[in-house]
């Protein structure tokens, strides 16, 4: 009996099926109604549901709600600071059944092998990583990264199984005025998915950027922008990450209407975040405390995500399809007592028994030793662009200060919360250091530092002190890269990421347990921000508006060039 005419036997019940789930009632995401009944699992696939089942194994789902295992329709795992395999076994148990990845952060850093390593590491994860190939690496021509990845490189992968498609393309300006690499990479996937990220883009602008065949997008921050991007044929994917936090302003365009073009999604998401709030689940908790429907709300987590992406056989619970089922106590509180992906019950047995694919990315950061000279910054004039930070957002606003020039240095004003940002090449490259100044953080000493530096990924430091930012730089490249929290030339609190500068080779609790002391150390330098780490990483993002900083100096996104 081939596979197809067993699971067509479990469903009519001339078979038993592999699984049964006894006792609960099946949540519909399109009719909003509750089914009663056993749901029969055969092999990875849903036979049928809401009727009487036998099966080899019953599992008592009793007074629990099933619904369809959650997607997450963008994040970049290096993000959540552990490999693919750690953040399947933090994430899998609240619910996550489908990753949609972009491995571009460890694709700036060793190029095409860091997907490569995704792609294989995915064919051995519970839950079900789809990858996006990254279309920008580097994000732009204004950074140096540690790879570059062409039209060919990503071509030659397009067909592998588990990609989806081309990746955030960062480089709308590319796009709307047709440059001859955005427009070789367009053409290459043509006809299939091509993921957007266009943060206040509008009008004539949008039309173009979206006339290129680019169709799920996540980077609206306010309901009137999600409803122009909704109007123009995208499908909105709301995000709720450690930085960016646009779900309470993008919730009120979330209704049963809706819904169906409208996905969750994490972006970058740390552990210390999902063990305190949760993922998937906390947005889930978070929109239906709104007053969004439950209905609208679920399918926005499930089914709307596999219909953006093209993952038919998933996204509900029906006859079928990939047995991706979430029990949960309510829909309200969305706490989650089990969960299948592709029919296996994810337990600590199932994830030990997982094949481990080595890592790449050892020894990446090769950044020149700085001294405190290096972070002093001149000028002849003291009118001065400063980042201005947004918390909960990546957009930053333009700020000009007036700071003195004191024998030949621009020096940090705390009494204006005015401190130094640097950005030091690290990929062995060409040495490059740029400075600058930010306001937002509520820095009063010491320094804080960081590999995570999107999307190129150099050591990021911002300090009150130059000692403090040069120990906290040159720390970073003993430890192969992560975070460090300096004062007094004293290192109060570190986390090492020797995948990449991006991630841990620890479990995720040990990677969780080690952020709670970082956070205490840049509190006690008087940091305000919830995650300044994250925060730090996202002032280095040259295709975020309005102003950041790269290795080659202080970026005008709006005019997206780099400020003499």
């Amino acid at each position: 009996m081939t596979e197809l005419e067993r699971v067509i036997a479990v469903a009519r019940g001339d078979e038993p099926a592999d699984i049964v789930l006894r006792g609960g009632q099946v949540f519909d995401v399109i009719t909003g109604d509750m089914i009663a009944g056993d749901v029969a699992v055969c092999g990875d696939r849903i036979a049928g549901f809401g009727a009487p089942y036998e099966g080899g194994e019953i599992i008592d789902v009793k007074g629990l709600i099933l619904v369809p295992g959650f997607i997450d329709t963008h994040l970049h795992i290096e993000s959540s600071l552990v490999t693919p395999y750690e953040f399947d076994r933090c994430v899998g148990p609240r619910g996550v059944t489908t990753a949609i990845c972009d491995p571009h952060e460890i694709a700036n850093v060793v190029g095409v092998k860091g997907i490569e390593y995704f792609l294989e590491a995915s064919a051995h994860t519970l839950m079900d990583i789809r990858v996006q190939l990254s279309s920008c690496v580097p994000s732009t021509e204004m950074e140096t990264a540690g790879a570059r990845i062409g039209a060919e490189d990503l071509s030659r992968l397009r067909d592998h199984p588990r990609v989806i498609g081309l990746a955030e393309f960062m480089n709308y300006p590319g796009v709307i005025h047709r440059d001859p690499g955005a427009m070789a990479k367009l053409h290459a996937f043509e006809g299939r998915h091509i993921d957007g990220h266009a943060p206040l883009l509008s009008g004539r602008d949008l039309n173009a950027y979206v006339a290129a065949g680019i169709r799920t997008e996540h980077e609206a921050t306010s309901a009137a922008e999600a409803r122009e991007k909704l109007q123009k044929g995208m499908r909105v994917l709301i995000r709720e990450g450690s930085v960016s936090k646009d779900m309470r302003a993008l919730a009120e365009i979330l209704n049963d209407y809706t819904s169906a073009y409208c996905c969750l999604c994490t972006d970058d998401r740390n552990p210390l975040d999902i063990a305190e709030q949760g993922h998937l689940d906390h947005m889930i908790r978070s929109l239906i405390g709104l007053g969004c429907s439950p209905r609208a709300v679920y399918r926005a987590a499930s089914l709307s995500g596999a219909e953006a992406f093209g993952l038919k056989d998933r996204g509900q619970i029906a006859p079928g399809k990939r047995a991706d089922i979430v029990a949960v106590d309510s829909l309200d509180r969305c706490s989650a007592q089990m969960v299948m992906a592709g029919g296996v019950v994810l337990s600590d047995d199932a994830f030990a028994r997982r094949t481990i694919v080595a890592p790449v990315g050892r020894a990446s950061v090769k950044a020149r030793a700085v001294t405190a000279e290096d972070f002093r910054s001149g000028g002849n004039q003291d009118h001065t662009d400063v980042i201005g930070i947004i918390e909960g957002k990546i957009i930053t606003a333009h700020l000009r200060e007036t700071i003195p020039i004191v024998d030949g240095d621009k020096r940090p004003d705390l009494a204006r919360d005015l401190v130094k940002i640097a950005v030091l090449e690290r990929h062995g490259l060409n040495g490059n250091m740029a400075t600058g100044f930010v306001k937002g953080f509520g820095l009063t000493a010491g320094a804080i530092g960081s590999t995570v530096c999107h999307d190129h990924h150099n050591i990021a430091v911002v300090g009150a002190d130059y000692a403090d930012m040069a120990l906290a730089a040159n720390r970073l490249g003993e430890i192969e890269g992560g975070f460090v929290v300096v004062r007094d030339g004293a290192i109060l609190a570190e986390l090492a990421l020797p995948v990449a500068g991006l991630m841990s080779l620890q479990p995720y609790e040990a990677v969780r347990d080690e952020l709670i002391p970082l956070r205490e150390a840049a509190k006690s330098l008087g940091v305000t921000l919830h995650e300044p780490f994250l925060q730090l990483a996202f002032l280095a993002l040259p295709v975020i508006p309005s102003l950041k900083i790269t290795d080659r100096g202080l970026v005008d996104v709006e005019r997206f060039e780099i400020i003499s």
